[in-house]
C-alpha cells in the first residue's frame, strides 16, 4: 500500500464501505494498460478481507488467460472456484484480469454468478475499456474508471521506484507516460521501445531528405510490428508534435521526447508548418485505416508515401 501511488480517495471510500458493510459484491475496474489496475484490485481485495495490506492471502484468487480470448471453459473454472468455501475466513475475492478478453458467451456464462454469488464472495473484473463489457455485466458492478496520475504523483512514483536519472530524462519520461505509471517503467527499461523510438526519429529524418532507400528499409522493419501498430503511430505523432511545438514556442519543457532534442531542433529548422500539419493529418488517416481493418503493411506504406508527398 505504501508503494502504491494515486486513487487515495477511491481507496479510502472503499475502505469506509467495507467497514460499514455496504459494499457491492461485484466490481469493475477500467483503465489503460499500465495504470495500476492489478495493484489496486489487490489492495481492494485485502480491504474486503479486512486483512493486512502487507501480506498475501489464499482467499484472493487471480484468473488470467494466456490465450487471445477468455472463453466459457475458463469461466466454468471460475464458477467452480466461487462455489468453494474460503480457507482463512468467511470471505473470498475472485480477480479476473484482462476482462476485455472475455467472449460474449463467457460473459453471459458469468452473469448469474456476478448477479447472485454465494455470501462472502466478491468478484473484481479488470479491463482496459468498458466498451467490450456487456451492459448486463456493467449494470451489476460498481464501476471504477481510473484516470491518469498527476505530474506530482508521477514524480512520487519515480522516487519510489528508485529511477536515478537527470531532470531532463525524468521530464521526458513523465511526458511520454501521459499519466500512466507503467509507461514510465517502459521508457526507462524497455530496450524494444528505445529501439523503436530511434527508428522512428531516423525515419522522419530520412523522409525529410527524401532518402527513398533508407525509408524502404525502415518500412520493412516497421511492417513487422503489427501487434504494436498503435504505439508506432503514437510515437510518430509525438515526434511531429514536438517539432511543431519547438517551431512555435522553442521551450524544451513542452517537449515529450526530450532525449531527442538535438534531432528535433535539427528537424525544426528544416521542416515547414505545412509539411508537419500534413503529416499529422496522414497519421490520423492511418488510424482510421486501422479501425477499418486495412492491413498494417498497407496502412504503413500509404502513410509513409503521404509523408513524402506532403
Amino acid at each position: 500500500m505504501r508503494n502504491f501511488i494515486g486513487y487515495s480517495d477511491l481507496i479510502n471510500n472503499f475502505k469506509d464501505r467495507c467497514l460499514k458493510n455496504t459494499l457491492s459484491h461485484a466490481h469493475l475496474i477500467a483503465g489503460e494498460d499500465g495504470i495500476g489496475k492489478s495493484k489496486l484490485a489487490n489492495i481492494l481485495a485485502k480491504l474486503i478481507l479486512n486483512g493486512d495490506l502487507e501480506r498475501e492471502y489464499v482467499d484472493i484468487i487471480n484468473y488470467k488467460s494466456s490465450k487471445a480470448s477468455f472463453g466459457v471453459d475458463e469461466v466454468r473454472d471460475i464458477i467452480e472456484e466461487v462455489s468453494k468455501k474460503p480457507f482463512e475466513g468467511d470471505r473470498k475475492v475472485i480477480i479476473i484480469h484482462e476482462g476485455n478478453k472475455l467472449t460474449i458467451q463467457a460473459q453471459n456464462a458469468l452473469l448469474k454468478t456476478i448477479e447472485e454469488p454465494p455470501i462472502g464472495v466478491h468478484i473484481i473484473i479488470l479491463c482496459e475499456s468498458l466498451e467490450l463489457i456487456l451492459d448486463t455485466i456493467k449494470s451489476r458492478c460498481e464501476i471504477y474508471k481510473l484516470t491518469p496520475l498527476t505530474k506530482n504523483e508521477l514524480y512520487e512514483y519515480i522516487k519510489i521506484k528508485g529511477f536515478d536519472y537527470n531532470e531532463s530524462d525524468i521530464r521526458s519520461a513523465i511526458a511520454f507516460s501521459e499519466g500512466i505509471p507503467g509507461r514510465i517503467d517502459r521508457y526507462f527499461n524497455d530496450e524494444n521501445l528505445r529501439e523503436l523510438r530511434n527508428k522512428v526519429i531516423e525515419l522522419i529524418k530520412s523522409l525529410n531528405k527524401n532518402d527513398v532507400e533508407i525509408v524502404l528499409q525502415q518500412e520493412e522493419a516497421l511492417s513487422t510490428l503489427k501487434d504494436n501498430k498503435e504505439e508506432v503511430l503514437n510515437i510518430f505523432g509525438s515526434f511531429i508534435r514536438d517539432i511543431l511545438i519547438d517551431k512555435e514556442v522553442e521551450n524544451e519543457e513542452f517537449i515529450i521526447n526530450g532525449d531527442k532534442l538535438d534531432d528535433i531542433r535539427e528537424l525544426t529548422k528544416e521542416m515547414s508548418f505545412r509539411k508537419l500539419n500534413n503529416m499529422i493529418k496522414t497519421i490520423e488517416e492511418a488510424r482510421k485505416n486501422i479501425k477499418s481493418n486495412v492491413s498494417w503493411v498497407m496502412t504503413l506504406r500509404v502513410m509513409l508515401m503521404g509523408f513524402m508527398e506532403g
